[in-house]
């Protein structure tokens, strides 16, 4: 038996004991409910665990069911998404609830294809929803599963190619089991109890991200804990560190945005941002990225301008603030702005407002944007 072969046939099960053991106690863990496990696995992308609890736990309680979510306004969704980042999950998921609604009777669809073709709806997450909340089969591959394969099998390719995700997402597939299966034991198998799952395929998929999320970790894996230790090619070799092997990133760019905090008695105007771009449907301070040549001051009143048609007498700086994005920093200076007349319109946004300190938490704002809002609240400078 080649040692691939030997691997697809143990580690499934010794997985799958090892779960059932320490798996931590994780709210969208108590359930099956596809809309609430879809959820989870959308809010998880590229968010910590830690991060994602409270927001789950106040979306569900604002929209506890899939109908209740359709029926909202995206506004009310974007504000209770605030802060959680990489907002065109929460513009799909509210879109895909109310296509759900119309084309699939409210029930999220255990199909495949059917879920593919939702708005923002990959493989991975069509995978997990599949797996989890309706037992089927299907595999899944994120960043966690893509280092624990790429350690335990010993590929030295790199995972992000397209031959090398080919293989991947085969061994992913390859490993599920199916069906009811009895939980191996390892070494004191003799020992224990035998038990079964009856949710094999969606367990096996939570083993492998809990054991990339726990134990097999980017920098400082626990190979003397982890259940797979003795059938992994790179702690045979002691490659743990080594692989996966990702090329190394590009130098992160940095940005200087001037914003224009404009004032007209005791309002300030915010804008909203257009749909389809980033951070899209949410509010914020007219401004954007400083041109060459351009002072800060005359950037900021160049886009007030751009943005919504008036034109506005820059004062002193307010506040900078620093912000990373997942491709980009930025360092935010927002200016003090007076407007004596003219009427804000949308020209480079898709609505613009007045509104008093007081109300702007009625808004779904950023989360650099709530750090200005916040200052603002609790400054002594006024109008």
């Amino acid at each position: 038996m080649s040692d691939e072969a030997m691997i697809l046939r143990k580690l499934p099960r010794r997985l799958l004991a090892w779960y059932a053991r320490v798996k931590r106690d994780l709210p969208w863990r108590r359930t099956r409910d596809p809309y609430r496990v879809w959820l989870a696995e959308v809010m998880l992308q590229q968010t910590r665990v830690e991060t994602v609890i409270p927001y789950y736990e106040r979306f569900l309680a604002r929209f506890p069911t899939l109908a209740a979510l359709a029926e909202a306004p995206l506004d009310d969704v974007l504000k209770l998404w605030a802060g959680l980042g990489y907002y065109a999950r929460a513009r799909s998921f509210h879109a895909a609830a109310r296509r759900i609604v119309a084309d699939h009777g409210g029930t999220v669809p255990p199909r495949l294809d059917d879920l593919l073709a939702l708005p923002g709806v990959g493989r991975y997450t069509a995978g997990a929803v599949l797996s989890i909340a309706y037992g089927l089969p299907a595999p899944i591959l994120d960043g966690n599963v893509e280092r624990v394969l790429c350690r335990i099998f010993g590929i030295s390719d790199n995972p992000k190619a397209a031959a090398t995700r080919k293989r991947l997402w085969a061994l992913a597939e390859a490993l599920l089991p199916r069906g009811r299966t009895r939980l191996a034991c390892g070494a004191s198998a003799t020992r224990e109890p035998r038990a079964a799952t009856k949710n094999p395929a969606g367990d096996f998929n939570q083993a492998m991200m809990e054991l990339g999320a726990t134990v097999c970790t980017p920098k400082a894996p626990a190979c003397d804990v982890c259940p797979a230790a003795r059938l992994c090619e790179a702690f045979r070799l002691g490659k743990q560190l080594e692989l996966p092997r990702i090329p190394r990133k590009k130098a992160v760019p940095h940005y200087d945005v001037a914003l224009g905090l404009v004032w007209r008695k005791d309002r300030l105007l915010i804008a909203k941002r257009p749909p389809h771009v980033m951070l899209g449907g949410l509010w914020e301070f007219p401004g954007g990225k400083r041109e060459p040549g351009e002072t800060l001051e005359q950037a900021a009143r160049r886009e007030v301008l751009e943005e919504t048609g008036l034109r506005v007498k820059v004062g002193a700086l307010f506040l900078t603030i620093d912000h990373a994005y997942s491709h980009f920093r930025v360092t935010l200076h927002a200016f003090r702005c007076t407007s004596a007349r003219g009427t804000a319109r949308p020209l480079g946004c898709e609505e613009c407002r007045w509104a008093t300190v007081a109300e702007l938490s009625d808004y779904a704002f950023p989360a650099a944007s709530v750090r200005i809002i916040r200052a603002l609240a609790s400054s002594r400078w006024v109008q």
